[in-house]
């Protein structure tokens, strides 16, 4: 039998090393990656006994703690930084809740989990082309005045790179990773069966949930000809809008997209590193690029039909002009006719403290678990720890504000979480809220004031139809 070559084979089995490798090669790099995954919660394990032998021998409770702590987050945040796939997609998901991480966690979390919105290693030239090849055709450079072999950026499934059109526009191509598809599906079956022990790493994160959604969404993040049609739906809609830029689709294929590029763009990422560095210098930005995020989110379902359920700092970047440009849609939440009232509806009573009406609310529309029964006095109870930005008009979001929400949500021993067990997110509504969340998140990083009422009010039908004369 004629010896197969490791270049045949997809990325998630290792990159291509030449054309001497055989089938005990792919077989070692397919394992090895597993393998990678499988360390998490043996290593975790391994630690924790280490550490309870060390406090049985007098040691310092808190010290070691802290110790297995920081070495936990470098494992995990290591491995999950290290592969693309669910892995990586999954950290990043993870990153935007890094403001809700207890400070007794140290900044060891918060930097592992900030670093997956970076870029990760590139895919070899040779790997670009042929999928280029296969996607635009064999005559794709005919297409383009120039192409850069050189990757600008990188992400879970596809790289980024920079070229000229045949029409002398620059141009973002992003190319998906040879076997990006089996990587995702088989990265998130490993993740979804440690999910229990991540969670545990992670405080204030609902893991399970976000490893739900982005299983439910694998096949259309796989279709970049999904992902083209969400831009360009979003890009008629925001055309020539004075605060939002969406780049144009040039041309798209199952694993390939050609947009408009963007000059001048600074990550949202960076902003709020300079916000950490200089707080007061950089408040009036921050307070910008938050109202901007926000806003977008709040209004796109009104404007678009669509929103953006991709919420990390690295698809927000502002603009030279000001405006807020907004990238990769392959996430996204068909909302034809805006938000759902029901939410605007919910808010509205939970502002006037109606929360008789608020429980009747959510027992009839499927918020309560069939066959339990919760009083207002408990709704109310378990609510009041995430009112704080429906009490005025705009809302400071800091790192101490989700900290405190995060810690009253995962208090297993609080009456409140008594009432969380016999809550439930419908169907409809879990991206939703997962955005909304996402964004909020990303609010208390940059450290920002947002008028968050006022966006309720603007852009939720269901919320001013719902509030009584003052």
């Amino acid at each position: 039998m004629e010896s197969m070559k490791i270049s045949q084979f997809p990325w998630h089995i290792g990159w291509y090393v030449g054309n001497d490798g055989d089938v005990s090669e792919i077989v070692s790099r397919r394992s090895s990656r597993n393998a990678k995954l499988a360390k998490i919660p043996l290593g975790i394990a391994g630690r924790a006994a280490v550490g309870f032998g060390r406090k049985l021998a007098g040691g310092d409770k808190k010290e070691i703690n802290a110790e297995l702590n920081q070495r936990a987050a470098e494992q995990l945040f290591a491995v999950l930084g290290e592969l693309k796939g669910g892995a990586m997609k999954f950290g990043q998901a993870l990153s935007v809740m890094e403001a809700a991480v207890p400070e007794e966690f140290g900044e060891h979390y918060r930097e592992a989990l900030t670093k997956l919105q970076a870029a990760a290693p590139p895919m070899p030239a040779a790997a670009v082309h042929k999928q280029l090849d296969q996607q635009l055709g064999t005559a794709w450079r005919q297409r383009f005045k120039h192409f850069d072999d050189e990757p600008t950026a990188s992400a879970s499934i596809g790289q980024v790179h920079k070229a000229e059109w045949s029409d002398g526009r620059i141009v973002a191509v992003k190319v998906q990773y040879p076997g990006a598809d089996e990587a995702l599906r088989a990265d998130l079956k490993t993740l979804n069966r440690m999910a229990g022990m991540i969670g545990s790493l992670i405080p204030g994160a609902d893991v399970k949930p976000i490893l739900a959604e982005i299983s439910e969404r694998t096949e259309e993040e796989l279709d970049y000809r999904i992902e083209a049609g969400h831009q360009r739906q979003f890009a008629k809609a925001f055309d020539g809008h004075p605060r939002f830029l969406v780049p144009k689709v040039v041309a798209s294929a199952p694993k390939v997209v050609v947009t408009e590029w963007l000059d001048d763009a600074t990550p949202v990422s960076t902003i709020i590193k300079q916000g950490e560095q200089d707080p007061a210098g950089t408040l009036e930005l921050r307070n910008r690029v938050a109202g901007l995020m926000a806003e977008f989110h709040f209004s796109s379902p009104a404007i678009a039909g669509l929103l953006h359920a991709d919420p990390h700092p690295g698809n927000f970047m502002m603009l030279a002009d000001g405006r807020l440009a907004v990238i990769d849609y392959g996430a996204c939440a068909p909302l034809p006719q805006g938000f759902p009232p029901i939410l605007g509806q919910m808010v509205a009573l939970a502002v006037e403290e109606r929360f008789d009406e608020l429980t009747e609310l959510l027992h009839a529309h499927g918020w309560v678990i069939p066959g339990k029964r919760l009083s207002h006095q408990e709704i109310q109870d378990y609510l009041r720890p995430f009112t704080d930005p429906i009490q005025t008009e705009t809302f400071h979001f800091t790192r101490r504000w989700m900290q405190r929400v995060a810690g009253k949500a995962t208090d297993i021993t609080s009456a409140e979480m008594k009432t969380a067990r016999a809550l439930q997110l419908p169907a409809e509504h879990v991206m939703i809220f997962r955005v909304l969340g996402g964004s909020v998140g990303i609010c208390a990083q940059l450290d920002a004031e947002v008028p968050f009422m006022k966006l309720m009010h603007d852009w939720v039908p269901g919320y001013a139809e719902n509030r009584r004369a003052s």
